[in-house]
């Protein structure tokens, strides 16, 4: 499986950038972003979820806002080098 071409965390909530191998119509690689919510059950055993509670949505919107930055930036030229 692929890595992310960048994440951000915000407590346990992530959004990972992914640079799609097809190409736009324009002849570029484009980007995806996921997001999901890192957690322990009662097992103490860490476990991944794409379900928010209301708590959780401020660290989704600030995940999303800095991988939407980072995707806008990336496109428009402005990221010379990109890290995970």
């Amino acid at each position: 499986m692929s890595s992310p071409i960048k994440k951000f965390q915000v407590g346990g909530v992530s959004a990972a950038v992914w640079e799609n191998e097809s190409q736009t119509p324009e002849g570029s690689p484009y980007q995806t972003v996921s997001l999901q919510k890192r957690f322990k059950d009662k097992n103490d055993e860490w476990k991944s979820s794409n379900s928010f509670r209301a708590s959780d949505l401020p660290k989704a919107i600030l995940a999303l806002q800095k991988a939407y930055e980072f995707v806008a930036l990336k496109e428009q030229g402005e990221l010379a080098v990109v890290e995970a």
